[in-house]
């Protein structure tokens, strides 16, 4: 009987910090850009009364010898609750014989690997000098993208917004205490935004909860929240008047909303969308011009990023004895 490695979602977040998953992201859109990686467009199945879904993301990365896949729910109406929205695994396997090496909680390592590649885009994108984090958002993504935007540039001022003042208030204590920086609570989005020059958008919101007159020019946004095409948290305005970037463009095209909506309204045209992520990491495309560009990296999660934070965390869980190996199955018994 074979051994599979168990990494639950405790152990994620040690494995993979957030400032080692942005190299790890680096990687990964290199490999994408190059076209070492394979990767077929999420398949997501919906429940009949549309309560919750299920998605599929599965991927190849030639260079880490490695295919896995990421299977999640979102149920929508586990937030406020104690029950995260996404529930789920990654798989990773082998290439050389196909063996299964790891199940590792999708939660958490979702929530890192997002993170590291608005991390990523921010450290290609944002003057060097950006410095005022606005957050919108108070949850989990909210957490890590502190973090990411933390290792990538030197922050003089955070403000965070989310859907009450109580909630952003609690988010502004515990994130002060834990990274030592003052972190003011706003009572709205705009009061927010207003000013700043590094903008996340890390919210559920299907209608858009940021408005183009409202970023100053040089800003960077990283606008995570939303990945079907009928709901986005940027408004068309925002969009226009920006230099637009994605993870991916065949992605991008089937899922982002905040481009598609324009797009399809006429207020952009398709050639709005200058280029992918990767493009940027390798060089092939400029990104920011001039120090008065508005710059929009949209993001909707790509399997890459799974597999490759799942062989990172393997390699390491490895090295250091972290996690639970047991016997899972896939050999075959002496008899056969």
């Amino acid at each position: 009987m074979l051994e599979v490695l168990i990494v639950n979602q405790s152990e994620v977040p040690g494995l993979l910090p957030v400032r080692d998953c942005i190299d790890v992201m680096a990687r990964a859109f290199a490999g994408l850009a190059r076209g070492e990686a394979t990767m077929p467009q999420r398949q997501i199945l919906w429940l009949p009364d549309k309560s919750g879904a299920l998605g599929l993301m599965p991927a190849h990365l030639a260079g880490l010898g490695a295919v896995g896949l990421k299977a999640v729910t979102f149920f929508p109406r586990n937030e406020g609750t104690d029950i995260d929205s996404h529930q789920g695994a990654v798989l990773l396997f082998e290439t050389g014989r196909g063996r299964l090496l790891a199940i590792l909680d999708a939660t958490s390592l979702t929530a890192v690997r997002t993170a590291a590649v608005s991390g990523l885009a921010t450290r290609i994108l944002a003057k060097e000098d950006a410095g005022d984090l606005a957050m919108i958002g108070s949850g989990v993504e909210a957490r890590t993208h502190l973090e990411a935007m933390l290792a990538v540039r030197t922050l003089r001022r955070v403000r965070v917004a989310s859907h009450s003042i109580a909630r952003a208030r609690a988010f502004a204590e515990r994130e002060s205490g834990r990274h030592g920086i003052p972190i003011e609570a706003c009572a709205s989005v705009e009061e927010a935004v207003r000013g700043a020059d590094i903008v996340c958008t890390v919210t559920s919101a299907r209608e858009p909860v940021v408005l183009g007159e409202w970023l100053s020019p040089g800003a960077h946004v990283n606008a995570v929240g939303s990945s079907v095409p009928t709901a986005r948290e940027l408004d068309s305005k925002a969009i226009a008047r920006s230099r637009f970037f994605v993870d991916h463009r065949p992605a991008a095209l089937a899922e982002a909303g905040d481009f598609l909506i324009p797009l399809q309204s006429g207020e952009i045209e398709q050639s709005h969308l200058l280029g992918d992520l990767g493009q940027l990491v390798v060089g092939d495309i400029p990104g920011r011009t001039s120090s008065t560009d508005v710059t929009v990296f949209k993001s909707v999660g790509l399997a890459i990023e799974d597999v490759a934070s799942a062989h990172y965390i393997y390699t390491r869980a490895r090295a250091t004895g972290v996690g639970q190996w047991i016997g899972f199955g896939g050999g075959r018994d002496a008899e056969d």
